[in-house]
């Protein structure tokens, strides 16, 4: 039987306004994500998750993927993410997090990062 995830409903329209305003790495990304071409799993994006909005998230592993972009090198926003990732790890949410400049100039190792772990997770998760 599947986890019911909470999620607060008035996320749902800032849901669809970032889906139709992805960044470049965003894009990029989704291109490996979208259809189940990531060893057949399937991912939603900009997925409400409790009181939080992730970029990408797989239901079947309980996986979220988080992309940061330049804002994220500021304390008070590094600060929000700490306590994001402590929320959805505590909703057995496990959380992969990489900077946008890795998937716009690296995308095939972060391809094979993500691959990695869906690999630890996919014997987890049944």
């Amino acid at each position: 039987m599947r986890k019911i995830i909470p999620y607060n409903p008035r996320l749902k329209q800032l849901a669809r306004q970032l889906r139709n305003n992805s960044t470049k790495a965003e894009i990029k990304l989704w291109g490996h994500l979208r259809n189940k071409e990531m060893l057949g799993y399937d991912f939603d994006r900009q997925k409400p998750i409790d009181n939080y909005i992730v970029d990408f998230f797989c239901y079947d592993l309980m996986l979220a993927i988080e992309l940061d972009g330049f804002t994220h090198q500021f304390e008070e926003v590094y600060q929000k993410d700490v306590v994001k990732d402590q929320r959805l790890n505590e909703l057995g949410v496990h959380v992969l997090r990489f900077d946008d400049k890795d998937v716009v100039n690296g995308i095939e190792k972060v391809v094979g990062v993500i691959e990695l772990k869906i690999e630890e997770l996919k014997g987890t998760h049944a």
